[in-house]
């Protein structure tokens, strides 16, 4: 193969099924007083998301509006993981289940599909309720039918999906049940052993576009001496979990900021994702936002790829945004976001 090809992105959907827009109000129902809840209104409402569940509108206009491809990634988060344990939740995988629903519908067998971190579980921003969960894996995995890892090549390029929460286990093992933390582990030494034999395996003309949700991941990638020793032939590393180019420009400002961990588990989290945010440029990163994008903004879309599979021209990213004055629900109204 020697021919142009197109990939298509997406990422962060979010999608909410009927059972989780039934939980209007499930982010400050976890603050413990008067005042954190205020503060997090102010947060969600004016900086990140005020509607977490008036997703749907989004999911569909890009199903309408996005053009013809190969080849299709959605970077994970398909649910608005409402009770923060993941997909053990039987109303986010209701959710999930409806979103990758609709977009095998659309794409098909061209659809390939990695794990983010709130299909396992994630603890939530206020409260320090939830976390990972087996249970969740589980039925990502066994239910959802998502591969933990992929790989598959079109002309020079190599394609790979990872698991971004098992590769910076280390930093999220603390949200699980102390009681899961060695079947977690395993599930790590696995993961990590099959991303060693697929860099081990690569031919150095092959071009790689890797496919990792979060970010925090990439320093453990970076620490595989397979993985370290063929950097140079990855393009890009196409990331998700931001949802906007300015958190990923804040996240560049802040890299090496040194780990907060007496503010709970959700700074805790951050601030070491962003300790080691420097390793990050390694990796030629690239922002898929989600498809809403932040309040702030109002800055969603998706990233196409126009790929010469030859690898004589590098990839051509190109970003698609999705005005929310354009985005319409079923009934033909504006979105109320």
């Amino acid at each position: 193969m020697s021919g142009p090809a197109t990939v298509l992105i997406l990422s962060d959907p979010h999608f909410a099924g009927p059972a989780e827009r039934a939980r209007r109000g499930y982010e400050l129902a976890c603050a413990p007083n008067w005042v954190v809840r205020r503060l997090l209104a102010i947060y969600r409402g004016c900086y990140w998301l005020r509607d977490p569940l008036g997703n749907g509108p989004f999911l569909e206009a890009f199903l309408q509006r996005s053009g013809p491809a190969d080849i299709v990634v959605a970077n994970g988060d398909y649910s608005a993981d409402s009770a923060f344990i993941g997909l053990m939740d039987d109303a986010a995988f209701s959710s999930a289940q409806e979103c990758l629903a609709k977009l095998r519908t659309r794409f098909g067998n061209r659809l390939h599909a990695t794990i983010g971190d709130h299909e396992l579980g994630k603890t939530s921003l206020v409260g320090g309720k939830g976390g990972l969960r087996l249970g969740s894996w589980s039925r990502t995995v066994n239910e959802l039918g998502l591969q933990p890892f992929w790989q598959f090549s079109r002309g020079a390029y190599v394609l790979i999906g990872v698991t971004s929460t098992l590769l910076a286990l280390p930093v999220l093992l603390r949200e699980a049940p102390l009681e899961e933390h060695a079947a977690w582990e395993a599930l790590r030494r696995e993961h990590l052993e099959t991303v060693r034999r697929a860099f081990s395996a690569l031919q150095p003309d092959q071009r790689v576009l890797l496919f990792c949700h979060d970010p925090t991941a990439l320093p453990f990638l970076a620490e595989l001496p397979e993985v370290a020793a063929r950097l140079g032939q990855i393009e890009a590393t196409v990331i998700g979990h931001l949802h906007s180019q300015l958190i990923l420009r804040k996240s560049r400002l802040l890299a090496g900021l040194p780990p907060i961990r007496w503010l709970g588990v959700s700074i805790a989290r951050m601030s070491t994702a962003l300790h080691q945010a420097k390793v990050w440029r390694r990796f030629n990163v690239q922002l898929c936002p989600s498809l809403s994008g932040i309040q702030l903004l109002k800055d969603g879309g998706w990233l196409t790829v126009e790929l010469d599979l030859s690898a004589r021209q590098p990839a051509n990213f190109c970003f698609h945004p999705l005005p929310w004055t354009s985005v319409t629900n079923c009934t033909g109204t504006r979105a109320a976001i």
